[in-house]
């Protein structure tokens, strides 16, 4: 039975960017023992609100109690010592440090002025077979795969000593395994007293683990509700202010000739092993090919070698009856391919540029946008704003630099580029991932 004490309550929380109101007069409580889920569209303000309760913010206005009394969270460390630890969406580890040293980052233990590696090993380990965080201590994390990097935010938060969790977009890059076993976590740590707030928009995972859901729109709350009171769609119809369909109207294929022809293709991974052996594959214009499988398969290794970011061992690659195999990338998007990478931040977007400049980087080179050498800004805002209105990317403006926008409008961005371009032939990597249903039901 959840305790009905607050650990957690914001009042009238408001937060600007300038003119752009990311929260509204907002009011949020969390019991003790209870996970609360933040139901919201991409940019509905889900993330701002959790990063001002993290201390990584400072609200415009608005109270925040913790535990029933009135607090200023003005840093992380405040929230630290207040037993409030974050999980972010894009992890916050460092690739070249070991899974132990990143999550003694900031807390290290000493003894003598050095830190006793083994003392903290083995507190880390306990926490690990405590909370099944299966994690290799000695591991780098460059090295481990993305389920494991998510344990490893897990088990900083806990190192830290955190009663109150806040996961951000959890599921947005696990195995359907990997989630299973995440719900698992969330619903042990509750019962030990802890209490979560789970950033999502993935209505069936709230209905499976969730007590309460706070509906945010467009920086507002909609509303609060009970989970057992309320069905997936009317959840859905909060979230996106419509009626959304659960179901994909697809008419049949009608293929014609073909645009990608794969003949024996052998590609490495960065260990020099073959990932992708001997791979024979067509696609004709006018149809959808689903390559399916558990992350770590080759899917990687065989989109980089199409676009061009991976040197191939073998075989031979033809785009639209030519010979792709051995061009640079540029070659291959002016032949008419178009590329939404697996990973947005290292191969999708320059997050310190503007959303405008990004939108423009496959044709930067090309009229409109440049002429004789030189960049034409307006251009660049012109494309940017036609896009954003067509793709309904959620800014407070084109100029604005990629990494402030949330993962699903930066998401958005790519894909309008990409489209755009009207390319022949899409390569689209997890082109749905940190989607909310309302755009996953645009884009599909």
């Amino acid at each position: 039975m959840v305790e009905e004490t607050f650990v957690i309550e914001m009042k009238g929380i408001t937060k600007k960017f300038g003119n752009f109101v990311a929260n509204n007069q907002i009011d949020l409580t969390l019991k003790k023992g209870e996970i609360h889920a933040l139901l919201g569209e991409n940019g509905a303000g889900k993330s701002t609100l959790m990063n001002i309760l993290s201390g990584l913010l400072e609200p415009t206005e608005g109270e925040i109690k913790v535990n029933g009394v009135p607090t200023k969270i003005d840093s992380p460390n405040t929230a630290n010592r207040l037993k409030i630890g974050m999980v972010h969406q894009h992890f916050m580890l460092v690739k070249k440090f070991s899974v132990v040293e990143n999550i003694i980052l900031g807390k290290e233990q000493t003894k003598f002025g050095f830190i006793d590696k083994n003392a903290v090993k083995e507190e880390i380990m306990e926490l690990s077979k405590k909370y099944h965080l299966a994690v290799d201590p000695d591991a780098k994390v460059e090295d481990i795969t993305v389920g494991m990097e998510q344990r490893v935010e897990i088990l900083k938060t806990l190192y830290r000593g955190a009663d109150i969790l806040i996961f951000d977009e959890p599921t947005a890059v696990l195995t359907p395994q990997e989630i299973d076993e995440l719900i698992v976590i969330m619903k042990q740590l509750t019962k030990e007293g802890k209490s979560i707030f789970l950033i999502t928009h993935k209505i069936k995972e709230i209905q499976a683990v969730a007590d309460r859901c706070t509906v945010i729109r467009r920086g507002n709350v909609i509303g609060t509700v009970e989970i057992g009171n309320v069905s997936d769609q009317e959840l859905a119809d909060m979230m996106v202010g419509r009626s959304v369909s659960f179901k994909t109207q697809k008419e049949p294929a009608k293929p014609t000739t073909d645009a990608l022809v794969i003949k024996n293709l052998v590609v490495k991974d960065s260990r020099g092993i073959e990932a992708v052996k001997g791979l024979d594959l067509t696609v004709r214009h006018g149809e959808v090919v689903g390559i399916a499988g558990v992350d770590g398969n080759g899917q990687s290794e065989l989109i980089q070698a199409l676009s061009g970011l991976r040197a191939i061992e073998s075989g031979s690659i033809q785009l639209d009856g030519k010979d792709i195999t051995k061009l640079p990338t540029r070659q291959r998007t002016e032949g008419g391919l178009g590329h939404i990478p697996e990973d947005r931040h290292k191969h999708g977007l320059v997050l310190q540029m503007g959303l405008d400049e990004n939108i423009g980087l496959q044709t930067y080179y090309k009229e409109p946008l440049s002429k004789n050498g030189f960049l034409n800004k307006k251009a660049f805002v012109d494309l940017a704003e036609r896009l954003i209105e067509e793709f309904d990317v959620r800014t407070p403006s084109p100029t604005v630099a990629a990494g402030a926008l949330s993962g699903g409008n930066q998401q958005k961005a790519i894909i309008s580029r990409e489209i755009d371009r009207d390319p022949s032939l899409l390569i689209a990597a997890q082109p749905t991932r940190g989607l909310d249903v309302g755009a996953i039901e645009y884009i599909h």
